[in-house]
């Protein structure tokens, strides 16, 4: 067996985009792939295949990034052909033939319907998967659920106790570190496990700095004569607009100014003309659950996440 990247081969990338989704795990048509490749967010040296001796394809993985990525951001697809013995061994070798390419580990996201965990072929299917990730290095699991908002669903109400603002550099900074203590985000806590909230609050400004929304759109929520009550980081992504990151300050929560705040990133969206507004949050933040239920939002399905660890 060999491993092989699809800039490696002329025909490789035709045989690659050729690949049969013969599982029970929804797959990318081949025209979709083309569309990410067009945009540069899927790359030949991104795509991957595992062949048997006589060329056959047996697996492929392909990684995704944003149009200006140097290196991968995520796993967006992995698939061992149905009548491979052991799926587990050829996906780890998969991958951690990518990763050596990439010198990194980016994170596999793995979408799932709601009911997954109920059906025997998928759970089946999201085994060895999880087994190949731990094997190649992502060792952590976040389980999240991604919703959806669409016209249909109205407008929530304004609320009329926060009132929203610009802010600076560092009073964002500062808000980011604010909302991250007591957060039930499980990415955050275990985040906060090596490092401090001002390092953490960095790196979340910078993601959402180098995402495709816009930094004017963030906003500060505060009470009645200024006092600090969460922030309001609308964003997109490459397809739709993201409710991005939201919070509310330790002492300010249990009042339901949650909703007020996720309702001025619905409203601004709305406002810009956004036909659909995407949002996740992990199965174990069922306050934040709650607040996309309210606000109209629809629960479309299950993403897994794989990832290290640690720093990659």
């Amino acid at each position: 067996m060999r491993f092989l990247s699809a800039i490696a081969d002329p025909t490789a990338l035709d045989r690659a985009t050729a690949y049969p989704a013969d599982g029970p795990v929804a797959a990318l048509t081949a025209g979709r792939i083309r569309e990410e490749l067009d945009a540069d967010r899927f790359r030949p040296e991104w795509i991957w295949l595992a062949e048997d001796e006589g060329g056959q394809v047996l697996a492929r993985a392909l990684w995704w990034g944003r149009a200006d990525s140097e290196r991968p951001i995520a796993l967006d697809c992995l698939q061992v052909r149905s009548t491979v013995a052991d799926p587990v061994a050829v996906a780890t070798g998969l991958l951690d033939a990518g990763h050596a390419a990439f010198g990194t580990r980016p994170l596999y996201n793995l979408s799932l319907p709601a009911d997954w965990s109920s059906r025997p072929e998928l759970t089946e299917a999201v085994a060895w998967r999880r087994e190949a990730g731990l094997r190649a290095g992502l060792g952590r699991e976040i389980q999240r659920l991604r919703y959806e908002w669409t016209p249909a669903a109205g407008l929530p109400e304004a609320g009329g106790r926060l009132a929203f603002r610009e802010g600076s550099d560092e009073e964002f900074l500062e808000a980011f570190v604010r909302v991250s203590a007591g957060s039930l985000d499980q990415a955050t806590l275990d985040e906060l496990r090596t490092k401090d909230a001002g390092q953490l609050a960095e790196e979340d400004m910078r993601f959402y700095l180098d995402c495709p929304g816009e930094r004017s759109w963030w906003r500060l929520a505060k009470l009645p004569g200024g006092t600090l009550a969460g922030l309001a980081v609308p964003s997109a992504t490459p397809y739709h607009r993201n409710v991005g990151y939201l919070g509310v300050v330790p002492e300010q929560r249990g009042k339901g100014l949650i909703d007020e705040i996720l309702a001025e990133i619905t409203r601004f969206h709305a406002a810009e003309g956004a036909e659909r507004i995407t949002a996740t949050t992990d199965t174990t933040n069922v306050p934040m659950a709650a607040a996309f239920d309210r606000a109209g939002y629809e629960m479309t399905e299950i993403r897994m996440v794989l990832e290290t660890s640690g720093t990659a």
